[in-house]
């Protein structure tokens, strides 16, 4: 084999692994999203065949009201989640730079405790902070003064208080478990990024009389602009299609409608009695068509601004 072909042969294993793990079924779901397929094609003897429908599916779904909610929802969580995941990330990394290396060592030990949990105990641990009855959440705020959690909140007793009942205290509580989990990736990639910038920088400008603000905005942005454009991408990537937290913290199939993002519509739709696989397939394709667009205009927009420096 002739030495430059040795990389892309190299290559072929992994290429194999990401189409038997990722493509293929990406073409399924695709396929499936042009299908009627129910109880008949899926049951375990004598299932009937796939039966086309052509776009009946899409019709479906766009003209459904579902589909705007949960659009919304969607778009306006990972929005929200995604900018407070980079302020504290951003935020917890210039703290971590600061810090000596032994202190370092020991917040990024536990930061990063945090965002090895998986998504199944995050919601888990959050659900019972949140819970009415037992939640420490409701415990906490009854220990304020009643003429204190009056004047803040509006009201002094707080035992019962239902946050996983309604989709605006829903999607409070998913915000919070997502950032908890996604903050320290953002600080550890901003603490890597800040060790590359050459001190010598950062005294030039103390020397002009830059502030701390100052600093950052002249120094640190401009040189960390490549790593938060790849945090950004990634935070969409993610936020877009949270479903675990969201599906165990409001209760799984039976949350409230309105409370529904595009990934949790699409597995009820899949998988709840009875099952439209080709419905699902349908909403899931519409939420990776609409991640593309959002992630292709991003990228072009960073690609336009690099060219014209």
């Amino acid at each position: 084999m002739s030495p430059k072909l040795v990389p892309y042969a190299l290559l072929i294993p992994g290429l194999i692994v990401i189409g038997a793990l990722l493509l293929y079924p990406l073409f399924q779901m695709v396929v499936m999203s042009f299908q009627k397929v129910g109880l008949k094609q899926i049951r375990p003897k004598n299932p009937l065949p796939a039966e086309w429908n052509d776009f009946e599916n899409y019709t479906t779904v766009l003209q459904s009201d579902l589909f705007w909610t949960s659009l919304r929802n969607t778009v306006v969580f990972a929005l929200v989640t995604g900018a407070l995941t980079l302020v504290v990330g951003t935020l917890v990394g210039l703290l971590l730079n600061r810090l000596g290396r032994a202190m370092s060592t020991v917040v990024v030990v536990g930061i990063m405790a945090a965002w090895a949990v998986p998504p199944t105990s995050q919601a888990i641990i959050w659900k019972w902070l949140f819970d009415a009855d037992s939640g420490i959440i409701n415990w906490s705020l009854n220990l304020l003064p009643d003429w204190l959690s009056s004047l803040v909140f509006g009201r002094a007793n707080w035992s019962g208080q239902p946050w996983l009942n309604e989709p605006l205290t829903i999607y409070m509580v998913l915000v919070m478990a997502v950032l908890w989990a996604s903050f320290p990736f953002v600080a550890v990639s901003v603490l890597a990024g800040l060790k590359s910038i050459p001190s010598e920088l950062y005294e030039a400008a103390k020397v002009d009389g830059s502030t701390g603000i100052g600093t950052f905005r002249k120094i640190t942005f401009p040189l960390l602009k490549p790593v938060f454009s790849v945090l950004i991408v990634l935070q969409i990537i993610w936020d877009f299609k949270v479903f675990t937290q969201l599906f165990l913290i409001a209760g799984g199939t039976n949350m409230p409608r309105e409370a529904f993002n595009l990934s949790l519509w699409s597995y009820i739709e899949a998988f709840s009695p009875p099952p439209d696989m080709g419905l699902g397939s349908a909403i899931a394709v519409v939420l990776t068509v609409v991640l593309l667009l959002i992630t292709f205009v991003y990228v072009r927009q960073i690609v336009k601004a690099e060219d014209v420096r």
